[in-house]
């Protein structure tokens, strides 16, 4: 140990200079590849015997480390931005995109203060920005990019209790028993988790037979529930079938309510405002109080990245800011620092990706991509209706489409999934819906296609 050199970690030296080396090589290929496997996992005790033991005292150096990863590791995960990645919500990052992820890392940038990245505040604000345009919310609307949708979700419903308690305080009544908020039967799973560890509890409301929550329901929800209710959450587009709820409707039932706060959860379907196919579906969404988007869904981002979005944020900041003697010089100053608008403290600049890519290829570009997955589920949705042994189980709204096919089980559907994911045919994991088993496209990836999706039905025999 004593002869062990501290710095050799750290400093530029042959041996550094050479693992970068490595790693930019891999990346460029990697990003620049044009036939990456689907690939699939692999059981522990092979990975165990392939790999062997990687973390030793002495290490096992660059070259071999790297190996073990691209010829051992990267081949037992799925590649999720493959064009036959069909489960789940995918991911697509532009290749600029994903070039800049290393860039961000490579900065050294630390995004949870204006103090320590400004430059980079001021490019993900710009983003921000331009997001609550489209969405039609206030000038003035802004927020952060945080880890994903369900840290999104738990901070926008963190504020809007925050500000349903800083409203009776001022009026000298009390807090209720029990907080509540109100959200439909389909909302995601992240609401549900939400409240748990909030401690509040949901009131679940049944949406209409086309799975859209509607205004009437949240109004009777309302009335039954009273002031105990601090936010009604609404979705944009669920991940299962890609409905948006009628957030029109709901507004105008929240808006009745002083002390109810609207929160969208647009997770995966609110970048589909930016195609004109969708637009119109998202009528109501500028009168939310918060929304969230995750661009490392239908924004073509790397993982991870979700835009939380106040219509003041002033809430967010109340709600968020933490003290402690050794953050007075931030807390004290009125600079915009993302720390202050979420439940976390230490922060990547996830959101600049997003921003790279959005001023290398410009606004147009996203629009058009987006309305190419739209279009290609209405087509493919077509396609299921004509087929005999196919049943269309909704017309997509988005580009989510669920089909059955006819006399199957639980049973055939998962040696149907396993068999494509082992022939390297496509990702499609069976999903279900009122106790009925189905299969699901999401799609996403602009180079996704028609044969692709062909390809795949014409294996359900």
């Amino acid at each position: 140990m004593g002869d062990a050199d501290p710095t050799r970690m750290h400093r530029i030296s042959a041996e550094n200079e050479r693992i970068v080396d490595l790693v930019l090589d891999y990346s460029r290929r990697r990003i620049l590849s044009n036939d990456t496997p689907l690939d699939k996992p692999a059981p522990p005790a092979e990975l165990r015997r392939l790999a062997g033991r990687t973390v030793t005292e002495q290490g096992l150096g660059a070259d071999r480390a790297l190996s073990i990863f691209e010829h051992v590791l990267a081949p037992a995960c799925i590649t999720t931005d493959h064009p036959q990645y069909l489960s789940f919500i995918p991911v697509a990052p532009t290749k600029a995109a994903t070039a800049f992820d290393l860039v961000v890392s490579a900065s050294a940038l630390y995004g949870g203060s204006w103090l320590e990245g400004a430059g980079a505040v001021h490019a993900e604000n710009e983003v921000l920005t331009w997001l609550a345009a489209e969405f039609g919310l206030p000038e003035g609307a802004g927020g952060v990019f945080v880890q994903g949708g369900t840290l999104g979700n738990l901070s926008a419903l963190v504020a809007a209790r925050e500000e349903a308690r800083r409203k009776l305080d001022e009026r000298g009544l009390p807090h209720p028993a029990r907080w509540k908020f109100v959200c439909g039967a389909e909302a995601h799973s992240s609401v549900a988790s939400a409240a748990r560890i909030m401690d509040v509890e949901i009131v679940q409301v049944a949406p209409d037979s086309g799975g859209v929550l509607r205004g009437d329901a949240v109004a009777a929800a309302l009335e039954e529930h009273g002031a105990s209710v601090f936010a009604v959450v609404a979705t944009g587009g669920s991940t299962n079938f890609g409905i948006v709820d009628d957030l029109a409707g709901i507004a105008e039932v929240v808006e009745s309510h002083d002390d109810v706060w609207l929160h969208v959860d647009g997770a995966y379907g609110l970048a589909a405002m930016l195609s004109p196919l969708a637009r119109p579906h998202f009528a109501g969404i500028e009168r939310a109080d918060s929304v969230i988007v995750d661009p490392h869904k239908w924004l073509f981002a790397p993982f991870d990245a979700c835009a939380l979005i106040y219509r003041d944020p002033a809430a967010g900041r109340r709600a968020h800011t933490q003290h402690a003697e050794y953050l007075d010089t931030l807390t004290a100053s009125t600079e915009w620092s993302p720390s202050d608008y979420a439940a976390h403290l230490t922060r990547r600049a996830r959101g600049l990706p997003t921003w790279f890519s959005l001023a290398t290829y410009g606004a147009a570009a996203y629009r058009e991509a987006i309305t190419t997955s739209i279009e290609l589920a209405h087509r493919i949705a077509a396609e299921i209706e004509s087929r005999d042994g196919l049943t269309l189980v909704r017309e997509p709204q988005l580009a989510v489409v669920v089909f059955e096919r006819d006399g199957w089980t639980k049973a055939d559907y998962d040696v149907w999934s396993q068999r494509l994911l082992d022939d390297q045919l496509a990702f499609v994991t069976p999903s279900s819906h009122a106790g009925r088993t189905n299969a699901r496209f999401a799609i996403l990836n602009p180079n996704t296609t028609f044969e692709h999706l062909t390809g795949i039905l014409d294996t359900m025999r």
